[in-house]
């Protein structure tokens, strides 16, 4: 008796976007079935090393194609892991994966980019593109039942007992009638030696009277010698590894070789995956000992800030049977990554010679690389001279600390940053002014790690590097033409600035460092900056890290000395209050902050431009 059962929704969304519009060419089902199919083989020879009885009778692990013109069906068959009914209903009945409904919208407002779908491991639901049904025929092993798994691809899904001498999973697809080709086995090489001649299992071809051919090269990639190696099959093995889609942007194939032997192939990805930034991501890469599958996203191979790097390790030193706690706590592993993260950071560098190709890089993963600065303190230096920077003089390129400190004028002490949201708000602030007057570079750094990374980093090469609110400089410009406020009116004015500004400020007090603008917002010396704060008020939602703000005054703008003419008068009435909660609100959107009163604001404002026509 048949289980009748029912996709979920975000499957049905799922098997839209997959069946209509994901790929853009429909032979990729059989790459993804073929791909299924080895990662059932490597998990059966992982169990085995501490199980030998699930290969018994197994013989050789290999991947068979059964193509039927009659019938106008193709199978798939392994002799790996197989599944059992919960398998069944977790892999193929449910995304049984975080972040679906995210992958899902994703899909949608990216015009459903097929770079997307490898997140999710969904490749299987391709077979629809060309099949009007799909049966699956499985027992897993070290198990006595097998199971039958039906569906149209629409109606949901049918799962029943059945019968099946060995472990492993047959899949079946009654192809649609204008899907013949797919049980040509000429069609069917050309396709397997394109997309699939790296798989380390052989790939047999059914000929029925003819006997069976094994179609691919059968054996792992990174085994062969580079000059043997197309970029076609580096491509398409970076697409096996990866369940992405992309073309990898760097590919890295090294061999280590001394006390220490291991094989590496990794790539960057071209394009940035959705979830990059998301906590319950898996990361790392696969490892085979001997080529023995051993694990897949071993994290420990790679530190976080390398997440986005794809690929495998093979090393012959370690233990066929290493688990799960010996992999954190192998002092072997600890080696090989630090070897390949060296090998990585090198090849970035040389990469990163030319500026537009490393831009590609740097647009899609820049972020989380400069995470390296903060976290990785043997090579923070090292990943701080491969990162990118916004700057006053930019002029649109992102510039490295090294180009920073070649355009240093004679006498500059340090590399000074400031930090905010946006870039072009951030390229406006008022506490650049003097800066820009003295033509001083700064960096214009607007990623949340900024703010982390320049704490721990306070030197390169030499030079420090301090926020421009903990400038040495003197920035004060040539004043001999200004009218400066008088010393006694001013410090009048900062009183009722400060009374008016109660519980909104720590104070108010005058700078050197503005020149165009009347005022700006700073903090007190030790207080965290009013971008971080900014950061970890809508990560906390609560205000338990307000930071003691100071409204810094311009003594020789006009309109300060004005106000401070009037509060000298002990003519402190509304327009002095009135103009101080302007002038406040003022900083606060320079600064990115949002004003407590916006209507108040805009109704002042109002006022005055009508007043200015009068």
């Amino acid at each position: 008796m048949a289980d009748k059962m029912e996709f979920r929704a975000e499957v049905n969304k799922m098997l839209d976007i997959v069946i209509n519009s994901l790929y853009s060419e429909k032979q990729i089902f059989l790459r993804e079935l073929i791909s299924n199919a080895s990662d059932a083989c490597d998990k059966l020879k992982y169990l085995a090393l501490t199980n030998q009885d699930l290969m018994k009778g197994v013989g050789q692990l290999k991947i068979t194609l059964i193509p039927n013109a009659d019938n106008n069906t193709l199978q798939i068959k392994d002799n790996g892991i197989g599944m059992n009914r919960d398998d069944l209903i977790n892999h193929l009945g449910t995304i049984a994966k975080s972040g679906t409904a995210d992958f899902v919208n994703n899909a949608k407002d990216n015009g459903s980019s097929m770079e997307l779908i490898g997140q999710f491991g969904v490749g299987f639901y391709s077979a629809f593109m060309v099949a009007q049904k799909v049966e699956i025929l499985t027992r897993k092993a070290g198990e006595d039942q097998a199971w039958k798994w039906v569906s149209n691809g629409v109606d949901g899904f049918e799962i029943s007992e059945a019968e099946k001498a060995e472990n492993g999973t047959e899949i079946t697809l009654f192809l649609k009638a204008d899907e013949k080709q797919y049980t040509d086995t000429i069609y069917l090489r050309q396709i397997v030696r394109l997309y699939s001649d790296h798989i380390s299992y052989p790939i047999v071809m059914d000929l029925g009277k003819n006997g069976e051919e094994t179609i691919n090269t059968g054996s792992a990639l990174w085994t062969r010698p580079k000059a043997e190696i197309t970029q076609e099959q580096y491509k398409e093995f970076y697409h096996h590894v990866s369940k992405n889609f992309d073309d990898p942007w760097m590919t890295l194939h090294f061999k280590a070789e001394g006390n220490l032997e291991y094989t590496g192939l990794v790539f960057i990805p071209s394009t940035q995956p959705y979830d990059l930034f998301q906590p319950d991501r898996k990361n790392g890469l696969k490892l085979y000992v001997n080529r023995v599958f051993i694990s897949d996203k071993v994290e420990e191979l790679l530190p976080n800030y390398l997440r986005f790097v794809k690929g495998i390790i093979d090393s012959s030193d370690l233990p066929l049977n290493i688990s799960r706690e010996m992999l954190q706590q192998n002092p072997l592993v600890a080696k090989i990554r630090t070897g390949t993260v060296s090998r990585i950071l090198k090849e970035l560098k040389k990469r990163s010679e030319n500026y537009d190709d490393y831009m590609k890089f740097w647009q899609a993963f820049g972020t989380a690389f400069k995470e390296g600065i903060y976290e990785d303190f043997s090579n923070r230096e090292e990943i701080a001279s491969l990162s990118r920077f916004y700057s006053t003089k930019g002029e649109d390129k992102l510039v490295s600390l090294d180009e920073y400190i070649e355009r240093m004028p004679t006498g500059q002490k340090a590399i000074y940053y400031i930090t905010g949201d946006d870039v072009k708000v951030l390229g406006n602030n008022p506490q650049l002014e003097a800066f820009k007057n003295k033509g001083l570079e700064v960096l214009l750094l607007v990623d949340p790690i900024d703010e982390f990374w320049t704490q721990v980093l306070t030197k390169y090469k030499d030079k420090d590097i301090k926020h421009i609110s903990m400038a040495e400089e003197d920035f004060a410009p040539d004043r001999s033409q200004a009218i400066k406020a008088k010393d006694a009116d001013l410090q009048k004015l900062t009183d009722i600035m400060a009374k008016t500004l109660n519980g909104e400020v720590a104070k108010v007090a005058t700078t050197e460092k503005l020149t165009n603008s009347p005022v700006c917002l700073a903090v007190e010396d030790g207080q965290m900056s009013l971008h971080l704060e900014r950061l970890m008020r809508n990560h906390q939602q609560q205000t338990a890290f307000a930071s003691l703000k100071v409204l810094e005054l311009n003594p020789y703008h006009p309109l300060i000395v004005k106000l401070s003419e009037l509060a000298a008068a002990d003519q402190a009435d509304a327009r002095i209050t009135e103009m101080t909660k302007m002038l406040y609100d003022q900083a606060l959107i320079a600064e990115g902050e949002a004003i407590r009163n916006p209507s108040f604001f805009a109704e002042r404002l109002g006022a005055y431009m009508l007043n200015s026509l009068n």
